[in-house]
């Protein structure tokens, strides 16, 4: 039988090994851990930097972006202020078509009025009215009837005035004065040409 000193030696001896081993491996978990963790900070420092970098090149791109688009705007405002000039010209010219036609309706329907005698005339009027505000102020023909044929004289949108050139019949094609006579044709006193290439006066 083994003596009890051996088999205590003995059971220290494995003792003492056991506790060896289990601080060597201990030390190289904490070698391996230090490493590790030696390995994760330039690693983290790069992810630091790469974030960095991004932030700074998405910031980049912003600012690019932010420039076209000003660009892009102020080119499109550039284009629309032709556009919007030729669609203001182009109203203004249909309104001066229309208060024309309305002065020049109520023009025919006078003379048609004077030759059918609902009123009595001046001879050397030709059947004309006199003058713009007698349309608007009417005459008075048979049992005292009053016949307006226009309700008011309209403003030219050229001039922003009520105030129209004037033709009469004596008048040549051409002249820019009005003779007096009686009233046979109106037009804008407004110089100036169309979008269709004529002069407004000719209108």
């Amino acid at each position: 039988m083994p003596r009890s000193g051996q088999t205590v030696s003995h059971s220290a001896g494995g003792q003492d090994k056991d506790g060896s081993d289990k601080r060597d491996k201990r030390s190289d978990i904490e070698k391996g851990t230090t490493t590790n963790t030696l390995r994760s900070r330039p690693m983290r420092a790069k992810h630091m930097i790469c974030s960095e970098v991004h932030k700074r090149t998405h910031a980049g791109f912003t600012l690019i972006e932010l420039m076209v688009a000003t660009t892009i705007l102020a080119i499109l405002t550039m284009m629309a202020l032709p556009l919007a000039r030729v669609t203001i010209q182009r109203e203004k010219e249909k309104q001066l078509r229309e208060a024309l036609w309305e002065m020049r309706d109520a023009i025919d329907r006078y003379k048609d009025a004077a030759d059918r005698q609902v009123f009595q005339i001046k001879v050397d009027s030709m059947g004309y009215p006199p003058d713009l505000d007698t349309l608007v102020k009417g005459v008075e023909g048979q049992a005292g009837k009053k016949y307006r044929f226009l309700r008011s004289i309209p403003t030219d949108p050229m001039t922003h005035s009520k105030e129209w050139g004037l033709r009469s019949m004596q008048d040549d094609v051409d002249s820019d004065s009005w003779g007096g006579q009686n009233v046979f044709d109106v037009h804008t006193k407004a110089e100036g040409t169309g979008l269709d290439g004529t002069k407004y006066k000719d209108w």
